[in-house]
Parts: structure tokens; C-alpha cells; sequence
């Protein structure tokens, strides 16, 4: 199928996903933003159905774990059938599987993947993938974090909506990504807005001032001072600005 030009002329960001149940997309990201930027082409999406790769009269795609064990693993030489067909559409997006053992997904990574071609997301179910696969298709383990989804649908999801909210056209002003958490290396500034009082809580006076230092100032400390209380991981990692 091939690729539509955004309004501007900017080749859109390509998301395939690898999955048991291409019904649950686009899902969320069909709507709101995601969805809006969907229609105008900025960014497309397509599913590979791993079922139709599947063995045999009943389109077989997993069996039971070598050396035993709960559960089913899915096969390599199903999931290869897939990850090749493909890769024959997109052999420049980078090929991720999403495993709770992978590298952690944060704002750097979704910057590094939305600045691509766009990515190709294999989606695991039961109790995973088997070994062979991921190395010999190179494949890059991500996690959305610590804990265990019923597949990697849900994951995948996650990981294109950061991504794509990234993209030129998607997000009307670029103050709006620059001030957000994670992007300074911070947690994001406390936000207010009308009524002036709300169950006897005002807005601090420093943001009706106008004094736009101030208020920068203002929301720098805040932004640090929440930070180091819930998230001081983020403080040793930080890269402090000249």
C-alpha cells in the first residue's frame, strides 16, 4: 500500500503492529489527538494479523514451553512468517518487541522513535515469544514498565500515542511538549486555571502577576521541588542545564 503524503508533504510516521487481535486497533488511537493526526496522514497504522502465519487447519501459533512449564509460548517460525511479511513493507522502521524485560520506554526513547520512519511492533501473548525469534530478527525488547500485561497490545499503544504526539502538525504549540514532564529531566509544573478561588483554594498569586520571570521561576522551583519528593531517580539522571 503506499504511503500518502501529509498535507505539508512530510512522509508519514508508520506504525505496524504484529498481533493476535488486530481488532483492538486503532482503539484510543482513533480518537483526540491521535485520531485527528490519523486522518490527516501525518501518521498511519496498519496491523499484521499473526494468525493468518498460524499452522495447519486451525492456524496454529504457539505451543507448549521447552523443558515444561505453565502456559503456551509462541512459535518462531509463526511469528518469523509475520515479522518478514512485514518487513517487506517497511524494512527501515525499527523492529520492537514489547517485554516487561526490555529496555524502559521513557520520553527520550519515544523522541528517538517518533525523529524515525516509524516502528514495527511485535505484540506477544501468553507467556511470551520464543528466544530464537528475537535474535534472529534482531529485535529490540521495550517495556512500558514494571509489571505484566495480558499481551502486548495495550503496550503498543502506549508507545505510538508518545510517539506520534511527538510529530510535527500533532500538538498545536510547541511550548505545550517543551514544558511537559520528563522533557527537562522534571516532573511537570502544578497547572491552574478559572475560577480564581475553588472551595477556598486560590490560584498562587505569582501566576496572575504577569511578570513572566516570575512565573518561569515559579514553576522551575515547583517543577523541582516535585520532583525530588516523587521522583528523585530523575534528579541523578538529570543532566543539569548551563
Amino acid at each position: 500500500m503506499p504511503h500518502v503524503p501529509s498535507s505539508d508533504g512530510r512522509p508519514p510516521w508508520r506504525a505496524t503492529v504484529l498481533t493476535l487481535f488486530p481488532e483492538m486497533f486503532p482503539g484510543p488511537l482513533g480518537l483526540s489527538l491521535a485520531g485527528q493526526a490519523l486522518e490527516a496522514s501525518i501518521w498511519t497504522l496498519a496491523t499484521v494479523p499473526i494468525r493468518e502465519f498460524g499452522l495447519g487447519r486451525h492456524r496454529t501459533v504457539d505451543d507448549a514451553p521447552a523443558g515444561g512449564g505453565a502456559g503456551m509460548v509462541m512459535r518462531a517460525d509463526v511469528l518469523a512468517a509475520a515479522i518478514d511479511h512485514a518487513r517487506a513493507q517497511e524494512p527501515d522502521a525499527p523492529l520492537i518487541y514489547l517485554s516487561p524485560r526490555g529496555q524502559r520506554f521513557d520520553q527520550a526513547l519515544a523522541r528517538e522513535l517518533a525523529a524515525g520512519p516509524g516502528v514495527l511492533l511485535a505484540a506477544g501473548r501468553f507467556e511470551g515469544i520464543d528466544e530464537r525469534v528475537i535474535a534472529a530478527r534482531g529485535m529490540r525488547e521495550v517495556s512500558i514498565g514494571d509489571y505484566v500485561l495480558s499481551g502486548g497490545e495495550l503496550a503498543a499503544m502506549v508507545l505510538i500515542d508518545a510517539c506520534v504526539r511527538l510529530l510535527p502538525g500533532v500538538v498545536g504549540a510547541s511550548e505545550s511538549l517543551s514544558d511537559e514532564s520528563f522533557e527537562a529531566g522534571l516532573l511537570e509544573h502544578p497547572q491552574y486555571t478559572k475560577p480564581r478561588e475553588w472551595e477556598g483554594r486560590q490560584i498562587p498569586e505569582v501566576l496572575l502577576s504577569g511578570d513572566h520571570k516570575k512565573i518561569a521561576a515559579w514553576r522551575r522551583q515547583e517543577a523541582e521541588r516535585l520532583t525530588a519528593e516523587r521522583r528523585p531517580d530523575l534528579l541523578t539522571r538529570r543532566t543539569p542545564k548551563p
